[in-house]
Protein backbone atom coordinates (compact mmCIF):
# COMPACT_ATOMS: atom_id res chain seq x y z
CA UNK A 1 0.00 0.00 0.00
CA UNK A 2 1.38 3.55 -1.14
CA UNK A 3 0.10 7.20 -0.90
CA UNK A 4 1.05 9.14 -3.94
CA UNK A 5 -0.97 12.00 -5.93
CA UNK A 6 -2.93 11.98 -9.33
CA UNK A 7 -2.47 14.24 -12.08
CA UNK A 8 -4.57 17.13 -10.01
CA UNK A 9 -2.27 16.83 -7.07
CA UNK A 10 -4.75 15.42 -4.91
CA UNK A 11 -3.28 12.36 -2.79
CA UNK A 12 -4.50 9.31 -3.70
CA UNK A 13 -3.75 6.12 -1.21
CA UNK A 14 -4.21 2.14 -2.98
CA UNK A 15 -2.23 -0.65 -3.70
CA UNK A 16 0.15 -0.04 -6.11
CA UNK A 17 0.53 -3.71 -7.42
CA UNK A 18 -3.08 -4.18 -7.84
CA UNK A 19 -5.33 -2.43 -10.04
CA UNK A 20 -5.22 0.58 -12.17
CA UNK A 21 -6.70 3.92 -9.72
CA UNK A 22 -8.64 4.28 -13.15
CA UNK A 23 -12.47 2.22 -13.33
CA UNK A 24 -13.42 0.90 -15.52
CA UNK A 25 -17.01 0.43 -16.44
CA UNK A 26 -17.35 -3.32 -17.63
CA UNK A 27 -20.34 -5.12 -18.67
CA UNK A 28 -22.60 -4.84 -15.31
CA UNK A 29 -20.96 -1.63 -14.96
CA UNK A 30 -22.76 -0.26 -18.09
CA UNK A 31 -26.00 -1.78 -17.37
CA UNK A 32 -25.96 -0.13 -14.02
CA UNK A 33 -24.89 3.20 -15.13
CA UNK A 34 -28.02 2.70 -18.01
CA UNK A 35 -30.37 2.02 -15.30
CA UNK A 36 -29.29 4.33 -13.33
CA UNK A 37 -29.96 6.80 -16.43
CA UNK A 38 -33.42 5.26 -16.44
CA UNK A 39 -33.97 5.80 -12.94
CA UNK A 40 -33.16 9.74 -13.05
CA UNK A 41 -35.26 10.63 -16.06
CA UNK A 42 -32.88 10.70 -18.89
CA UNK A 43 -34.85 7.92 -21.00
CA UNK A 44 -33.14 8.84 -24.38
CA UNK A 45 -34.13 6.89 -27.42
CA UNK A 46 -35.92 4.34 -25.30
CA UNK A 47 -39.53 6.04 -25.82
CA UNK A 48 -39.48 6.44 -29.21
CA UNK A 49 -37.67 2.97 -30.16
CA UNK A 50 -40.44 1.49 -28.03
CA UNK A 51 -43.15 3.79 -30.06
CA UNK A 52 -41.64 2.47 -33.17
CA UNK A 53 -41.81 -1.15 -32.23
CA UNK A 54 -45.51 -0.93 -31.41
CA UNK A 55 -46.46 1.01 -34.60
CA UNK A 56 -44.91 -2.13 -36.70
CA UNK A 57 -46.35 -4.51 -34.75
CA UNK A 58 -50.13 -2.74 -35.44
CA UNK A 59 -48.85 -2.50 -38.90
CA UNK A 60 -47.81 -5.97 -39.59
CA UNK A 61 -50.79 -7.30 -38.07
CA UNK A 62 -53.15 -5.47 -39.58
CA UNK A 63 -51.72 -5.47 -43.26
CA UNK A 64 -48.16 -8.54 -43.49
CA UNK A 65 -47.08 -6.51 -46.23
CA UNK A 66 -45.41 -3.78 -44.06
CA UNK A 67 -42.65 -5.31 -42.60
CA UNK A 68 -41.72 -7.03 -45.95
CA UNK A 69 -38.07 -6.24 -47.48
CA UNK A 70 -39.86 -4.34 -50.44
CA UNK A 71 -41.77 -1.99 -48.24
CA UNK A 72 -38.72 -1.36 -46.31
CA UNK A 73 -36.45 -0.25 -48.91
CA UNK A 74 -38.99 2.19 -50.43
CA UNK A 75 -39.60 3.17 -46.78
CA UNK A 76 -35.81 3.65 -46.61
CA UNK A 77 -35.42 5.25 -49.69
CA UNK A 78 -38.48 7.65 -48.53
CA UNK A 79 -36.86 8.76 -45.39
CA UNK A 80 -33.75 10.48 -47.12
CA UNK A 81 -34.74 13.56 -48.18
CA UNK A 82 -37.42 14.60 -45.26
CA UNK A 83 -34.70 13.19 -42.91
CA UNK A 84 -31.97 15.39 -44.40
CA UNK A 85 -34.37 18.10 -43.57
CA UNK A 86 -35.23 16.71 -40.54
CA UNK A 87 -31.53 16.45 -39.23
CA UNK A 88 -30.96 20.46 -39.93
CA UNK A 89 -34.31 21.10 -37.90
CA UNK A 90 -32.53 19.39 -34.92
CA UNK A 91 -29.33 21.44 -34.58
CA UNK A 92 -31.55 24.72 -34.50
CA UNK A 93 -33.63 23.21 -31.78
CA UNK A 94 -30.55 22.19 -29.70
CA UNK A 95 -29.94 26.25 -29.77
CA UNK A 96 -33.34 27.00 -28.57
CA UNK A 97 -34.71 28.10 -31.65
CA UNK A 98 -36.70 27.18 -34.09
CA UNK A 99 -37.08 27.24 -38.47
CA UNK A 100 -40.62 27.08 -39.40
CA UNK A 101 -39.12 27.83 -43.18
CA UNK A 102 -37.24 24.52 -43.91
CA UNK A 103 -40.19 23.40 -46.19
CA UNK A 104 -40.01 26.54 -48.15
CA UNK A 105 -36.27 26.33 -48.84
CA UNK A 106 -36.21 22.69 -49.70
CA UNK A 107 -39.19 23.80 -52.43
CA UNK A 108 -36.29 26.84 -53.56
CA UNK A 109 -33.34 24.42 -54.05
CA UNK A 110 -35.45 22.20 -56.27
CA UNK A 111 -36.50 24.68 -58.17
CA UNK A 112 -33.17 26.53 -58.41
CA UNK A 113 -31.47 23.15 -59.56
CA UNK A 114 -34.20 22.70 -62.04
CA UNK A 115 -33.96 25.87 -63.68
CA UNK A 116 -30.09 26.19 -63.49
CA UNK A 117 -29.83 22.40 -64.88
CA UNK A 118 -32.36 21.75 -67.51
CA UNK A 119 -33.38 25.35 -68.62
CA UNK A 120 -29.43 26.93 -68.03
CA UNK A 121 -28.07 23.58 -69.08
CA UNK A 122 -25.90 24.16 -66.00
CA UNK A 123 -23.13 21.41 -65.33
CA UNK A 124 -25.72 19.19 -62.15
CA UNK A 125 -22.63 19.44 -59.95
CA UNK A 126 -22.75 23.37 -60.43
CA UNK A 127 -26.57 23.49 -60.05
CA UNK A 128 -26.47 21.89 -56.89
CA UNK A 129 -23.87 23.77 -55.54
CA UNK A 130 -26.03 26.77 -56.36
CA UNK A 131 -29.21 25.36 -54.70
CA UNK A 132 -26.97 24.29 -51.57
CA UNK A 133 -25.47 28.14 -51.44
CA UNK A 134 -29.37 29.56 -52.01
CA UNK A 135 -29.78 27.76 -49.11
CA UNK A 136 -27.14 28.40 -47.01
CA UNK A 137 -27.60 32.21 -47.36
CA UNK A 138 -30.74 32.11 -46.39
CA UNK A 139 -29.88 30.93 -43.01
CA UNK A 140 -26.87 33.12 -42.36
CA UNK A 141 -29.68 36.07 -42.93
CA UNK A 142 -31.59 34.51 -40.27
CA UNK A 143 -28.55 34.47 -37.97
CA UNK A 144 -28.26 38.09 -38.72
CA UNK A 145 -31.46 38.84 -38.02
CA UNK A 146 -31.52 37.36 -35.07
CA UNK A 147 -27.98 38.23 -33.09
CA UNK A 148 -28.14 42.14 -34.89
CA UNK A 149 -32.10 42.76 -33.95
CA UNK A 150 -32.97 40.59 -31.80
CA UNK A 151 -36.24 39.35 -33.89
CA UNK A 152 -37.45 35.78 -32.20
CA UNK A 153 -36.58 33.12 -34.75
CA UNK A 154 -40.29 32.08 -34.92
CA UNK A 155 -41.22 35.52 -36.49
CA UNK A 156 -38.13 35.39 -38.60
CA UNK A 157 -38.41 31.79 -40.18
CA UNK A 158 -42.66 32.58 -40.44
CA UNK A 159 -41.69 35.49 -42.55
CA UNK A 160 -39.41 33.35 -44.58
CA UNK A 161 -41.76 30.40 -44.99
CA UNK A 162 -43.81 32.87 -46.93
CA UNK A 163 -40.76 34.77 -48.84
CA UNK A 164 -38.88 31.80 -49.80
CA UNK A 165 -42.13 29.75 -51.22
CA UNK A 166 -42.83 33.29 -53.40
CA UNK A 167 -39.35 33.27 -54.57
CA UNK A 168 -39.97 29.75 -55.43
CA UNK A 169 -42.78 30.73 -57.72
CA UNK A 170 -40.44 33.06 -59.33
CA UNK A 171 -37.78 31.05 -60.23
CA UNK A 172 -40.16 27.97 -61.60
CA UNK A 173 -41.63 30.75 -63.86
CA UNK A 174 -45.12 30.54 -66.01
CA UNK A 175 -44.77 26.71 -66.10
CA UNK A 176 -44.90 26.19 -62.87
CA UNK A 177 -43.07 22.67 -63.10
CA UNK A 178 -39.98 21.49 -64.30
CA UNK A 179 -38.69 17.74 -65.41
CA UNK A 180 -35.30 16.88 -64.55
CA UNK A 181 -33.86 14.51 -67.36
CA UNK A 182 -34.29 10.72 -66.27
CA UNK A 183 -30.92 9.66 -67.56
CA UNK A 184 -28.80 12.34 -65.47
CA UNK A 185 -26.99 10.68 -62.76
CA UNK A 186 -29.07 12.74 -60.39
CA UNK A 187 -32.25 11.60 -60.75
CA UNK A 188 -30.49 7.34 -61.42
CA UNK A 189 -28.76 8.41 -57.59
CA UNK A 190 -32.02 9.10 -56.24
CA UNK A 191 -34.33 6.18 -57.95
CA UNK A 192 -32.33 3.34 -58.70
CA UNK A 193 -29.18 2.87 -57.23
CA UNK A 194 -28.83 0.52 -54.85
CA UNK A 195 -25.52 -1.26 -52.99
CA UNK A 196 -24.41 -4.91 -54.25
CA UNK A 197 -24.92 -7.18 -51.32
CA UNK A 198 -21.78 -7.08 -50.90
CA UNK A 199 -20.94 -3.52 -50.49
CA UNK A 200 -23.94 -3.74 -47.90
CA UNK A 201 -21.99 -6.12 -45.74
CA UNK A 202 -18.77 -4.48 -46.61
CA UNK A 203 -20.22 -0.89 -44.96
CA UNK A 204 -21.47 -2.21 -42.03
CA UNK A 205 -18.48 -4.29 -41.22
CA UNK A 206 -16.26 -0.46 -41.41
CA UNK A 207 -19.17 1.61 -39.74
CA UNK A 208 -18.69 -1.00 -36.65
CA UNK A 209 -14.85 -1.19 -37.15
CA UNK A 210 -15.44 2.96 -36.63
CA UNK A 211 -17.82 2.51 -34.21
CA UNK A 212 -15.30 0.06 -32.02
CA UNK A 213 -12.66 2.55 -32.45
CA UNK A 214 -14.42 6.10 -31.06
CA UNK A 215 -15.32 4.11 -28.22
CA UNK A 216 -11.97 2.51 -27.99
CA UNK A 217 -9.98 6.08 -28.14
CA UNK A 218 -12.88 7.51 -26.12
CA UNK A 219 -12.28 5.37 -23.34
CA UNK A 220 -8.41 5.42 -22.65
CA UNK A 221 -8.22 9.41 -23.51
CA UNK A 222 -10.86 9.33 -20.38
CA UNK A 223 -8.46 6.30 -18.71
CA UNK A 224 -5.57 9.02 -19.42
CA UNK A 225 -7.51 11.84 -17.36
CA UNK A 226 -8.32 9.35 -14.45
CA UNK A 227 -12.24 9.50 -15.66
CA UNK A 228 -14.34 5.84 -15.48
CA UNK A 229 -13.88 4.32 -18.57
CA UNK A 230 -15.42 1.68 -20.70
CA UNK A 231 -13.88 -1.90 -20.49
CA UNK A 232 -12.93 -3.76 -23.58
CA UNK A 233 -15.33 -6.71 -22.74
CA UNK A 234 -17.82 -3.49 -22.78
CA UNK A 235 -16.96 -2.72 -26.25
CA UNK A 236 -16.86 -5.70 -28.05
CA UNK A 237 -19.76 -6.32 -26.38
CA UNK A 238 -21.47 -3.42 -27.94
CA UNK A 239 -20.01 -3.77 -30.92
CA UNK A 240 -21.31 -7.15 -31.64
CA UNK A 241 -24.19 -5.81 -30.57
CA UNK A 242 -24.39 -3.12 -33.44
CA UNK A 243 -22.95 -5.60 -36.02
CA UNK A 244 -25.60 -8.14 -35.21
CA UNK A 245 -28.25 -6.04 -35.71
CA UNK A 246 -27.05 -4.00 -38.99
CA UNK A 247 -26.32 -7.05 -40.46
CA UNK A 248 -29.50 -8.75 -39.96
CA UNK A 249 -31.03 -5.51 -41.31
CA UNK A 250 -29.03 -5.35 -44.38
CA UNK A 251 -29.46 -8.80 -44.75
CA UNK A 252 -33.23 -8.46 -44.73
CA UNK A 253 -33.10 -5.71 -46.88
CA UNK A 254 -30.72 -7.61 -49.49
CA UNK A 255 -34.02 -10.31 -50.41
CA UNK A 256 -35.28 -7.30 -52.24
CA UNK A 257 -33.28 -4.29 -53.88
CA UNK A 258 -31.34 -3.75 -51.13
CA UNK A 259 -29.85 -0.45 -49.97
CA UNK A 260 -30.43 2.82 -51.01
CA UNK A 261 -27.48 4.83 -51.70
CA UNK A 262 -29.50 8.07 -51.19
CA UNK A 263 -30.27 6.67 -47.72
CA UNK A 264 -26.67 5.43 -47.41
CA UNK A 265 -25.74 9.26 -48.17
CA UNK A 266 -28.51 10.05 -45.58
CA UNK A 267 -27.06 7.81 -42.91
CA UNK A 268 -22.97 9.46 -43.54
CA UNK A 269 -24.84 12.67 -43.04
CA UNK A 270 -26.52 12.02 -39.51
CA UNK A 271 -23.03 10.38 -38.71
CA UNK A 272 -21.04 13.40 -39.65
CA UNK A 273 -23.39 15.38 -37.50
CA UNK A 274 -23.19 13.69 -34.43
CA UNK A 275 -19.09 13.66 -34.39
CA UNK A 276 -19.29 17.11 -35.09
CA UNK A 277 -22.05 17.42 -32.02
CA UNK A 278 -20.11 14.94 -30.22
CA UNK A 279 -16.11 15.07 -30.77
CA UNK A 280 -15.29 18.92 -31.54
CA UNK A 281 -15.57 22.30 -29.70
CA UNK A 282 -18.32 23.43 -31.89
CA UNK A 283 -21.15 20.81 -30.98
CA UNK A 284 -19.93 21.27 -27.21
CA UNK A 285 -20.52 25.00 -27.69
CA UNK A 286 -24.19 24.33 -29.28
CA UNK A 287 -25.27 22.23 -26.61
CA UNK A 288 -24.13 24.85 -24.06
CA UNK A 289 -25.48 27.64 -26.18
CA UNK A 290 -29.09 25.35 -25.71
CA UNK A 291 -29.01 24.94 -22.35
CA UNK A 292 -28.17 28.43 -21.11
CA UNK A 293 -27.01 31.38 -23.60
CA UNK A 294 -25.99 33.37 -20.77
CA UNK A 295 -23.98 30.78 -18.85
CA UNK A 296 -22.17 30.12 -22.21
CA UNK A 297 -21.61 33.71 -22.66
CA UNK A 298 -20.15 34.24 -19.62
CA UNK A 299 -17.77 31.06 -20.38
CA UNK A 300 -16.36 32.66 -23.07
CA UNK A 301 -18.15 30.95 -25.62
CA UNK A 302 -19.44 33.32 -28.81
CA UNK A 303 -23.00 32.66 -28.99
CA UNK A 304 -23.24 34.99 -31.89
CA UNK A 305 -21.19 32.42 -34.08
CA UNK A 306 -23.19 29.80 -32.63
CA UNK A 307 -26.78 30.58 -33.52
CA UNK A 308 -24.98 32.05 -37.35
CA UNK A 309 -23.21 28.55 -37.41
CA UNK A 310 -26.94 26.74 -36.48
CA UNK A 311 -29.38 28.29 -38.85
CA UNK A 312 -26.70 28.11 -41.96
CA UNK A 313 -26.34 24.28 -41.63
CA UNK A 314 -30.12 23.89 -40.95
CA UNK A 315 -30.95 25.88 -43.80
CA UNK A 316 -28.37 24.00 -46.10
CA UNK A 317 -29.86 20.32 -44.75
CA UNK A 318 -33.15 21.80 -46.01
CA UNK A 319 -31.57 22.82 -49.52
CA UNK A 320 -29.65 19.43 -49.74
CA UNK A 321 -33.26 17.63 -48.67
CA UNK A 322 -34.99 19.69 -51.42
CA UNK A 323 -32.42 18.61 -53.98
CA UNK A 324 -32.93 14.44 -52.57
CA UNK A 325 -36.47 14.76 -53.12
CA UNK A 326 -36.39 16.62 -56.59
CA UNK A 327 -34.33 13.76 -57.75
CA UNK A 328 -36.51 11.12 -56.36
CA UNK A 329 -39.58 12.95 -58.09
CA UNK A 330 -37.46 13.61 -61.08
CA UNK A 331 -39.02 16.97 -61.05
CA UNK A 332 -39.37 20.34 -59.51
CA UNK A 333 -42.79 21.78 -59.15
CA UNK A 334 -45.08 24.62 -57.05
CA UNK A 335 -45.62 21.43 -54.74
CA UNK A 336 -42.03 20.74 -53.83
CA UNK A 337 -41.41 21.62 -50.11
CA UNK A 338 -45.02 22.26 -49.62
CA UNK A 339 -47.83 20.26 -47.97
CA UNK A 340 -46.73 18.81 -44.96
CA UNK A 341 -43.03 19.09 -45.61
CA UNK A 342 -42.10 21.65 -43.12
CA UNK A 343 -44.26 20.07 -40.27
CA UNK A 344 -43.70 16.38 -40.83
CA UNK A 345 -39.46 17.67 -40.45
CA UNK A 346 -40.00 19.58 -37.21
CA UNK A 347 -42.30 16.90 -35.83
CA UNK A 348 -40.13 14.21 -36.60
CA UNK A 349 -37.09 16.25 -35.16
CA UNK A 350 -39.38 16.33 -31.62
CA UNK A 351 -40.46 12.86 -32.32
CA UNK A 352 -36.78 12.01 -32.24
CA UNK A 353 -35.82 13.09 -29.29
CA UNK A 354 -34.25 16.78 -29.90
CA UNK A 355 -35.51 19.10 -26.99
CA UNK A 356 -37.65 21.92 -27.57
CA UNK A 357 -36.26 23.56 -24.54
CA UNK A 358 -32.65 23.23 -26.48
CA UNK A 359 -29.87 21.85 -25.08
CA UNK A 360 -30.68 18.18 -25.12
CA UNK A 361 -30.44 15.56 -28.45
CA UNK A 362 -28.65 14.18 -31.04
CA UNK A 363 -28.41 13.83 -34.70
CA UNK A 364 -30.15 9.83 -34.60
CA UNK A 365 -32.83 12.13 -33.59
CA UNK A 366 -33.65 13.15 -37.24
CA UNK A 367 -33.18 9.25 -37.89
CA UNK A 368 -35.39 8.06 -35.29
CA UNK A 369 -38.13 10.51 -35.98
CA UNK A 370 -38.42 10.51 -39.29
CA UNK A 371 -38.44 6.47 -39.14
CA UNK A 372 -41.11 6.97 -37.49
CA UNK A 373 -43.30 9.48 -39.48
CA UNK A 374 -42.59 7.28 -42.34
CA UNK A 375 -43.68 4.08 -40.71
CA UNK A 376 -47.21 6.14 -40.08
CA UNK A 377 -47.29 6.93 -43.73
CA UNK A 378 -46.31 3.74 -45.16
CA UNK A 379 -48.43 1.86 -43.43
CA UNK A 380 -52.11 3.91 -43.32
CA UNK A 381 -50.98 3.95 -47.45
CA UNK A 382 -51.18 -0.07 -47.52
CA UNK A 383 -54.12 0.04 -45.21
CA UNK A 384 -55.44 2.65 -48.13
CA UNK A 385 -56.79 5.07 -45.48
CA UNK A 386 -57.45 8.53 -46.19
CA UNK A 387 -54.93 11.09 -45.39
CA UNK A 388 -56.69 12.65 -42.90
CA UNK A 389 -56.20 9.64 -40.45
CA UNK A 390 -52.53 10.17 -40.87
CA UNK A 391 -52.28 13.52 -39.75
CA UNK A 392 -54.59 12.73 -36.83
CA UNK A 393 -51.98 9.49 -36.00
CA UNK A 394 -49.03 11.93 -36.70
CA UNK A 395 -49.99 14.63 -34.36
CA UNK A 396 -50.86 12.26 -31.35
CA UNK A 397 -47.81 11.07 -31.82
CA UNK A 398 -46.32 14.18 -31.70
CA UNK A 399 -48.14 15.07 -28.58
CA UNK A 400 -47.10 12.16 -26.82
CA UNK A 401 -43.21 12.92 -27.84
CA UNK A 402 -43.22 16.10 -26.04
CA UNK A 403 -44.91 14.86 -22.96
CA UNK A 404 -42.07 12.83 -22.89
CA UNK A 405 -39.53 15.63 -23.20
CA UNK A 406 -41.47 17.55 -20.54
CA UNK A 407 -41.90 14.56 -18.07
CA UNK A 408 -38.46 13.69 -18.32
CA UNK A 409 -36.75 17.10 -18.07
CA UNK A 410 -38.85 17.61 -14.83
CA UNK A 411 -37.34 14.27 -13.53
CA UNK A 412 -33.85 15.29 -14.72
CA UNK A 413 -34.33 18.28 -12.32
CA UNK A 414 -36.20 16.78 -9.53
CA UNK A 415 -33.32 14.15 -9.28
CA UNK A 416 -30.40 16.99 -9.37
CA UNK A 417 -32.31 19.03 -6.59
CA UNK A 418 -32.11 15.66 -4.89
Amino acid sequence: MSTGFDSRGNPVTGFTDSVATTPATGIRGSLDLFLTRIRGGDLGSLPVIAGLVVIWVAFQTLNPAFLSSRNLVDLTMQCAAIGTITLGVVLVLLVGQIDLSVGSISGLAAAVLAVTFVQWQWNPVAAILAAVAVGCLAGLLYGYLFTRFGVPSFVITLAGLLGFQGLQLWVLGDTGSINLPYDSWLVFFAQQLYLPAWASYAVVVLGVAGYAWSLTTRARRRAAADLESQSTGAILLRSALLLTVLGLAVWYLNLSRGVGVMFLFFLVLVVAVNHALTRTRWGRAVYAVGGSAEAARRAGIRVDRIYYSAFAMCTTLAAVGGILAAARLAAANQSSGAGDTNLNAIAAAVIGGASLFGGRGTAFAALLGVVVIQSISSGLTLLSLDSSVRFMITGVVLVLAVIVDSVSRRSRTASGRG
